[in-house]
């Protein structure tokens, strides 16, 4: 059975907005007399707002973190999932010791590596190879240690080229390359990943995630906070959800996603269309979905499926891209339509206004909801975006033999041939 190698008790972290300290000298006499002299609280604990970024709040103290729990054990490859300000950052520096917990332990078995920003831990005056033997002598390795891995963590980072450079004329996306391979080939056992990676080309990202599943599969612990979920559900097995400070959802990473993600799914079904803007030289000003000749929401797997949208010029414009996204009911895109893809033009004079009807004969879907986004771009301006115009429900076909017609993962229905 697994050990645990990390173990959080009750952490909580609180900050002053706007100042360090207290603030003021008689704040900080109070709090020295309460805490040293008299052994009591913090009174300064007692006081504090949740960590909402957009209310503005009554106090000056805010908890980034407040009463977390937590036990990640030896082989865990832990997804650290939340909105912005829920306090993910907060707790890889807490684990990376870059600040200490207000209350509460963190006890760490093992060496860790963390890469939460860009440069962490590089001397931009140093080149990219005297940078990896001062990362290599802060993990606590020797210089032989570090040589005997220095030529894999330079292929890596594909960073040759520069790396008897100064770091600080390294790009952002360079810096991340030679951190990462320095964090990921100097053999942590634990390894911490925050956002940064996004920073990196497509290239890279996947040489990253490639490199962290080979790392897990040596029995190394891994936690990667990320905004991507695609990347989160094909990476971890353990997903933990933060939500303004606190633990809301602890799961397997798939569970962990889809919880996250049907919370989002709430704001849209309030009904709510949200206009995006744009410079509205056209505007989109109606749409509807039709079925069988008359308008419908509701649609059997396979069915013909027929939308209109009618657009209303303000100036002249030529070439419009109108695109039309269908999410399920966890936002992720199921398919994305546009008029370029069929090489249909669309075009109006001003105070022109046109109705454009979009034809898909087989609505091939998986029996979801699915959310519809529209929009239109031309010579690269956006002219207008509406997310969540409308819904609609598609539901199994009845023609359709199989039962449980599809696995969970599954988005689209294919039709075939089979011949025996």
């Amino acid at each position: 059975m697994s050990k645990p190698v990390i173990k959080l008790e009750n952490i909580s972290k609180q900050y002053r907005l706007g100042t360090i300290g207290t603030g003021t000298i008689a704040h900080d006499m109070n709090r020295w007399w309460q805490t040293k002299i008299l052994n009591k609280e913090d009174p300064y604990l007692k006081v504090g707002d949740t960590n909402d970024r957009s209310n503005k709040g009554d106090s000056e103290y805010v908890w980034a973190l407040k009463g977390l729990n937590l036990e990640i054990k030896e082989g865990d490859v832990v997804g650290i999932i939340g909105r912005n300000g829920a306090g993910k950052s907060t707790l890889l520096k807490l684990l990376s010791r870059i600040t200490s917990p207000t209350t509460g332990s963190v006890k760490i078995k093992g060496r860790l590596a963390s890469l939460l920003e860009v440069g962490t831990g590089f001397h931009p005056e140093l080149t990219g190879r005297e940078n990896i033997y001062l990362n290599g002598a802060i993990l606590g390795m020797t210089k032989a240690e570090v040589t005997s891995k220095l030529d894999e963590i330079i292929e890596f980072s594909g960073c040759a080229r520069y790396i008897d450079t100064p770091v600080k004329r390294y790009s952002s996306g360079m810096t991340v390359r030679v951190g990462f391979a320095v964090a990921a080939f100097l053999e942590p056992e634990i390894l911490v990943v925050d956002e940064v990676l996004a920073v990196g080309d497509a290239e890279f990202q996947k040489k990253a995630i490639g490199k962290m599943k080979s790392v897990s599969r040596e029995g190394r612990t891994v936690l990667f906070v990320s905004h991507n979920m695609s990347s989160i559900k094909n990476l971890c097995t353990k997903g933990i959800l933060l939500s303004q400070g606190s633990v809301e959802f602890v799961g397997t990473a798939e569970e962990t996603v889809e919880y996250y993600l049907k919370q989002d799914a709430t704001i849209y079904d309030k009904d709510e269309v949200v206009d995006k803007g744009g410079n509205k030289d056209v505007e989109i000003i109606d749409y509807k979905s039709y079925k069988a000749g008359e308008e419908n929401n509701s649609f059997y797997t396979g069915d013909e499926f027929v939308m209109e949208v009618q657009l209303k010029f303000n100036e002249f414009i030529g070439d419009i891209d109108l695109g039309v996204n269908f999410k399920n009911s966890n936002l992720e895109l199921t398919t994305h339509i546009t008029n370029l893809d069929e090489h249909i033009a669309i075009s109006g004079n001003k105070g022109e206004i046109k109705k454009v009807k979009i034809i898909i004969p087989n609505i091939n879907f998986a029996p979801d909801f699915y959310y519809i986004d529209i929009g239109m771009v031309a010579a690269g301006k956006i002219l207008h975006v509406l997310e969540n115009c409308f819904k609609i429900d598609v539901q199994k076909g009845p023609n359709i033999g199989r039962p449980n017609l599809f696995p969970k993962q599954a988005k689209v229905f294919t039709p075939t041939t089979w011949e025996i």
